[in-house]
């Protein structure tokens, strides 16, 4: 604002200034006029020769002039009231030379600025004299003086409207750093739900944006922290009720064997047991350190072409008696030539993960791996006919720890699936669940194939 008021005033001053030297030069040429036209009469006739018929005219327009010689004598009019003018010698070196001097000089009789036009003549080649007009700019004076109060009147009232500008500009930037500066307080607390009034006109509109993204980007961020927090919050929970029931079925085994509470009979069993829920220990901690590795990709994949047919019989034999057990029987559907391109060990945690889980909630049924080569991808399928997962849990099931069937308390999916849908991931694959409750459910993989 102060830079524009100070453009404005100094424009206003060159203007002042400029219709200050035009009405100056205006006036030195309608002086310079009329002494082209006395000097005529000069030339053609001796001086003082019918020239008072240009005082008169020249008086109604408030203008004389006098004729001097070579010697600065006046020659016409012999008396008058001529305004007095001293010219320098250089002022006078111009005349002498043959040209025409104009200059603008303030005289105290008259209380005037007069514009005073001197120019020679000559006779016979020769310098004569000249003739010296002059003339008052009052009229000029008093308009530049009323255009100078004019200027003072206009830089006042800018000054007023730029003081209440100002103010209230101040005021209103003073008003919005303090919105800022509430809402920084209040981001420093934690509260990260904070929003500025955004606007397009000044940088302050740029910065509350910028600061409303920030604050936004620091809410997500404090959220996902949250997120991880509960996650390990829940992790911590569910590792230590998958681990109680074994260490309480140890603890209580070993005790019984130090008390001899035991009969002979049935240690053997009791040994065993305890076995069992050392090896379900040990693999669930091992479960979770391959879940972790596989998270911040410290797995590194070995991938080859592998026949279909000798990867899916490995998973069948292997779980041949797991399967017997519980009256199940797994089916094998392969094409000739079917070929699966990955990572064989972790290709066998994939399908034995999920034909466990099969296995698991499947009671004197048929479990089904199949294989179809598909123009981009293979596909590989394991269906059951067990009891199937509610719709409502098929999305649950990738969840480290996540229990099915809990209104009966039996059945769970633990880590396996959680690590299943890692390691197809980062086989650059898909994989997806189709399942009605009581109806059995199919486990769809989708990995590419070799480019």
């Amino acid at each position: 604002m102060s830079i524009l008021l100070i453009a404005f005033l100094f424009l206003s001053i060159l203007f002042v200034r400029f219709v200050d030297d035009f009405a100056y030069a205006e006036k030195a040429e309608e002086l310079e006029k009329y002494g082209e036209q006395i000097i005529e009469e000069l030339e053609q006739a001796r001086p003082g020769t019918n020239l008072q018929a240009y005082v008169s005219i020249l008086k109604a327009q408030n203008i004389s002039f006098i004729v001097f010689d070579q010697q600065s004598r006046i020659l016409y009019p012999v008396s008058g009231s001529f305004p007095p003018v001293e010219l320098t010698p250089e002022e006078w070196n111009v005349i002498e030379q043959g040209e025409t001097l104009t200059v603008n000089r303030d005289v105290e009789r008259f209380e005037l600025t007069v514009t005073f036009v001197a120019m020679p003549y000559f006779e016979n080649g020769q310098l004569a004299g000249g003739v010296l007009l002059a003339s008052p700019i009052s009229g000029v004076s008093e308009m530049i003086a009323e255009l100078n109060k004019t200027l003072v009147t206009a830089v006042l009232i800018a000054l007023a409207i730029a003081l209440l500008l100002s103010l209230g500009l101040s005021k209103m930037h003073v008003s919005r750093i303090e919105r800022m500066r509430k809402a920084t307080s209040m981001i420093s607390k934690g509260h990260y739900d904070v929003n500025l009034p955004e606007s397009n006109f000044d940088e302050f509109g740029d910065l509350a944006h910028d600061f409303n993204k920030m604050a936004a980007k620091l809410q997500q961020s404090n959220e996902e922290i949250d997120r991880l927090e509960n996650r390990r919050r829940q992790f911590m929970a569910d590792v230590s009720h998958e681990m109680r029931t074994p260490l309480t079925t140890i603890a209580g085994i070993m005790e019984g064997l130090l008390n001899n509470m035991i009969e002979e009979g049935q240690r053997e069993k009791g040994i065993r047991l305890a076995s069992e829920e050392t090896k379900r220990l040990m693999r669930l901690v091992n479960e979770n350190l391959d879940y972790e590795k596989i998270r911040s990709n410290q797995v590194t994949l070995t991938k080859e072409e592998i026949e279909a047919d000798e990867l899916l019989e490995i998973i069948q034999e292997q779980l041949y008696l797991q399967a017997k057990e519980k009256g199940n029987q797994i089916v094998l559907h392969t094409n000739p030539g079917d070929v699966i391109y990955g990572d064989m060990d972790r290709l066998i945690q994939i399908l034995m993960n999920i034909v466990k889980n099969a296995i698991q909630f499947t009671e004197n049924g048929i479990i089904t791996i199949s294989t179809v080569t598909e123009a981009e991808k293979m596909m590989i399928t394991v269906e059951d006919n067990g009891a199937g997962i509610d719709v409502k849990e098929i999305d649950l099931v990738w969840r480290r720890f996540y229990k099915a069937d809990l209104s009966r308390g039996s059945g769970q999916f633990g880590l396996g699936l959680s690590i299943v849908k890692q390691l197809v991931t980062l086989h650059d694959g898909e994989i997806q669940v189709e399942s009605k409750k009581g109806q059995g459910t199919k486990f769809i993989i989708q990995l590419p194939h070799k480019k």
